[in-house]
């Protein structure tokens, strides 16, 4: 017994060193991390700035790779499928990291809560609801919108990036309050697949983040009409928030985090985290994340960002019970 015990100790010592060895060489290649969306959304701008800030401070080059497709599952899946040493990451959102794993986990090959870790929690960004002034379409008002939509029964067409993200849970329990039908045009690109809708005038109208619909709105492109936020924003001082249109409580943060697959050393957890708060309080990305009105909001430790994680999955596992959204 007292052999076993040593031999158990010594084992433990030895993984534990080599563990330590390994953080300390890391990284010792360039890193990949994989976007679930197509370029040009908000997802792939944080991971674009973040990979550019990281390549500084640890010496390597992270490589931004797009793998849209299948509601994040595909990037996650090739995440987890790589070995846990820290050279294959994730950056996700609110949908691909909190939604997808509980809408569709009979669709997924592996156990999500058991093999996906979370990294570090990165940025927040809040959300407009916007309509295309394309084909001669005119509301100024989210009011004159929902008269639309009940002025012409099944015409009003919405986007998303997928059925089952935030813009369609967003949009769904908000005609549902406000008491119209709308008709559901998801995307698979994203949201630059919902902007190209939008100024198309394919569809008519969208719960948005506003980092990726901004440059649009300034070229008059898409009117806002409301934002998801506490109080108005400065960017947008003529824009009521929901809240004072009566629609408390309904939108979506869109928060973005960065994902390893389970496995991963806690010393190259530990080596990644402390890298991303440092990216995340550089000048470069204070500067870019004001511009595209994106908070960075880091987590303290990997612990923390896995405990968010739970807690994150948790709440949404209500709302989608709760919302009763069609998903076909």
């Amino acid at each position: 017994m007292k052999l076993a015990r040593m031999l158990l100790c010594g084992l433990v010592g030895a993984v534990v060193a080599a563990g330590a060895a390994f953080a300390d060489t890391y990284p010792s290649k360039p890193v990949k991390i994989l976007v679930p969306y197509a370029p040009g959304g908000a997802t792939d701008i944080v991971a674009r700035l973040l990979s550019d800030r990281l390549r500084e401070t640890l010496g390597q080059a992270f490589v931004v790779e797009n793998k849209q497709g299948a509601f994040g599952i595909l990037a996650i899946e090739e995440m987890v499928r790589a070995k846990p040493d820290g050279y294959t990451l994730m950056v996700g959102n609110v949908s691909t990291n909190a939604i997808t794993p509980i809408i569709y986990a009979n669709k997924f090959k592996i156990d999500y809560q058991k093999d996906v870790v979370a990294v570090a929690r990165l940025a927040v960004i809040p959300a407009v609801v916007v309509a295309t002034t394309a084909n001669g379409f005119k509301v100024d008002t989210l009011a004159e919108l929902v008269a639309y939509a009940k002025q012409n029964p099944g015409k009003l067409r919405y986007t998303s990036a997928g059925v089952g993200s935030y813009p369609h849970f967003d949009m769904a329990v908000f005609a549902k309050k406000a008491g119209f039908d709308a008709v559901h045009v998801p995307t698979k690109a994203g949201a630059a697949g919902m902007i190209n809708d939008l100024i198309t005038g394919d569809v008519q109208a969208a719960f948005i983040n506003v980092a990726s619909s901004m440059g649009m709105v300034k070229s008059g492109d898409l009117k806002p009409l409301a934002v998801i936020t506490e109080t108005r924003m400065k960017e947008y001082p003529d824009v009521p928030t929901l809240k004072e249109l009566g629609y408390a409580g309904i939108g979506t943060f869109n928060w973005q985090g960065l994902f390893a697959p389970a496995g991963t050393p806690k010393p190259v957890l530990d080596t990644l985290h402390k890298a991303v708060v440092e990216a995340l309080a550089s000048p470069e990305i204070v500067a870019a994340f004001q511009k595209q009105v994106i908070a960075a909001e880091p987590s303290t430790s990997p612990d923390d960002a896995q405990a968010w994680l739970n807690s994150e999955i948790e709440k949404w596992r209500k709302t989608v019970a709760e919302a009763n959204v069609a998903l076909e």
